[in-house]
């Protein structure tokens, strides 16, 4: 009873009167239209790779999509400088990318590991700095969703840097970070009761430590399933900000006007919907409108 009198109580002032509620948008928002232009490039990195594209845009007959040149780059270095004309820069990139992998295999070759994985280290980062330094040279009207994305792919968080959301930083570097140090601690404590599984069930070295084979195992398979979370979380993270980068650089001209409003009001409902008073089957209710 007290239930139904608060119900009755919350609907009449509802019934006794109406109320709208408006909130404003823009119709240019639910119509925006990017690269209208038949000879701009399209701001996506969404779009099937083409060839035929590719070649054209690095003979300067057509604009090349930020995507195409990342992809046209990945398997011919160089590609983006070309079409940015920084001719200057190729000797650079020939010379770090041949230099760094004649000069791994070389110590390789003399068994020195060392120097060998710090000359591929040089050559992944003169590829790396090609990459970046294509998209940063890269002509395209701000936003561009397809800078802001290659970004972020490039260098986690960079793209919301140049989306003007910089304040997103800490959280995903702290996502990514701390899922690292979770990957790292989760590493260590599998790889410890590996060691100790292993040497509790060698059947040649006797074994006195404290931990039985069946705890070892046991620690052993739940610090492997920590390990494998932890790189789905930094995963997860990583492909986050690069989505976030991508829809914020497309949403960042989204504009609020005043052009959608809601109307709610009481209402005599019959049984085929129509809004008209008649004694009998119809019931009372409240009518909502929206107004776009």
């Amino acid at each position: 009873m007290k239930r139904l009198l608060c119900i009755i109580a919350f609907l009449l002032p509802v019934l006794a009167g109406s109320f709208s509620a408006s909130a404003q948008f823009k119709e240019e928002a639910f119509n925006q239209s990017y690269n209208d232009d038949p000879d701009s490039p399209s701001d996506s990195t969404d779009v099937l790779f083409s060839f035929k594209e590719l070649f054209r845009g690095i003979a300067h007959k057509n604009p090349l999509k930020p995507g195409t040149m990342l992809v046209g780059s990945v398997m011919m270095p160089g590609t983006g400088q070309i079409y940015n004309k920084d001719y200057w820069k190729l000797p650079i990139v020939y010379a770090g990318l041949a230099g760094g992998v004649a000069g791994g295999f070389y110590f390789k070759s003399q068994d020195n590991k060392k120097a060998a994985n710090l000359c591929f280290a040089a050559a992944g980062l003169t590829y790396w700095g090609m990459m970046l330094d294509e998209i940063i040279s890269y002509d395209a009207e701000y936003p561009s969703a397809g800078k802001a994305t290659i970004y972020s792919i490039l260098v986690p968080g960079l793209g919301q840097i140049y989306n003007g959301e910089a304040w997103k930083l800490p959280i995903y570097w702290g996502g990514m970070l701390g899922a690292v140090h979770f990957y790292t601690l989760n590493r260590t404590n599998y790889q410890r009761f590996r060691r100790i599984y292993r040497e509790a069930t060698d059947t040649e070295t006797p074994y006195t430590g404290p931990i039985s084979g069946e705890t070892a195992l046991y620690y052993r398979n739940i610090y492997r399933r920590y390990r494998d979370y932890s790189v789905l979380a930094i995963a997860g993270f990583y492909l986050l900000q690069v989505i976030d980068a991508n829809v914020f650089a497309y949403m960042h001209d989204f504009n609020i006007a005043d052009d959608l409003a809601m109307s709610v009001k009481p209402a005599v409902i019959l049984p085929d919907n129509s809004y008209a008073f008649a004694p009998g089957n119809s019931a009372f209710g409240l009518s909502v409108g929206f107004k776009f």
